[in-house]
């Protein structure tokens, strides 16, 4: 059976201490777990977080993406080496909190774009520190990192799952694992069905569920019926975390008391 999440992003873009009532509200909207953004890593409400979790009771993910002076993919070695102690760092906060998965974009800078195709360099780089980053986590538990695959808008570095899998086994250290996202999908894959076969359960290891438009699952073009037999099929148990976003005008700003009905959970 599926676990359902919400995500933080939806009431706030930073999350610290004056945020911590959230996770209260996720238990409450009926939600399975709560994926909490560390947007930064080095003022994020570690002890505080870790405390109300355990309180509430409710499982928590953590999602976050790499800044311009800790891109592992930049040729500078000292922003790449500030990249993998970045990662490390996030790492830590995670193990402190209990958490099981890290997603997000941390193979890149999220956002960075080169304005040319991947390079070799580009793809040496980021497997090499993320190689490093991800042994310094098998050391300590059996959290996973998940490379959140994105549209190319946001990045030239992941932008469907094949290469995502090619990525994680490159990596090779078995903790490193595929963030689907289908928001990004829908504009980067041919099929949402070949997309989870090719990750299979042994790379699948999150995914956000959101509509092409940013909108509620079902109010748009996402393919869900083949996305979730296919996730079943595979035999993924993993959280399925909404990632909504409040548009302009107010239009489709439902609160995310409107996903019970989505989730079949009412």
């Amino acid at each position: 059976m599926f676990k359902f999440g919400v995500d933080s992003l939806i009431w706030t873009e930073e999350f610290t201490e004056k945020d911590l009532s959230l996770i209260d509200k996720a238990k409450k909207l009926g939600f399975d777990v709560i994926d909490i953004n560390i947007s930064h890593p080095e003022r994020f409400p570690t002890k505080a977080v870790k405390a109300r979790v355990k309180e509430v009771g409710i499982e928590a993910v953590t999602t976050f993406g790499l800044s311009d002076d800790a891109n592992i993919i930049f040729p500078d070695l000292k922003i790449r080496k500030n990249g993998v102690e970045t990662i490390k760092k996030v790492v830590d906060i995670n193990n402190e909190i209990g958490t099981k998965i890290m997603g997000g974009v941390f193979y890149a800078e999220w956002g960075y774009l080169s304005g040319k195709p991947r390079t070799e360099d580009e793809w040496k780089w980021s497997v090499e520190c993320m190689r490093e980053a991800a042994l310094y986590a098998k050391k300590q538990s059996d959290l996973v990192l998940g490379m959140e695959v994105l549209n190319r808008f946001e990045s030239h570095f992941l932008n469907v799952a094949d290469d995502a899998v090619r990525y994680c086994k490159e990596v090779g250290t078995g903790n490193v694992k595929v963030h689907l996202d289908t928001f990004h999908m829908i504009r980067e894959e041919t099929s949402f069905k070949e997309a989870v076969e090719v990750c299979g359960k042994d790379y699948l290891g999150y995914v956000h569920v959101c509509e092409n438009n940013r909108g509620i699952p079902g109010t748009g073009l996402v393919p869900w019926k083949e996305f979730f037999t296919s996730l079943k099929k595979i035999g993924f148990t993993g959280p399925l975390t909404i990632e909504y976003r409040r548009r302009a005008g107010n239009q489709g700003a439902e609160e995310p008391e409107k996903y019970r009905s989505w989730t079949g959970q009412e």
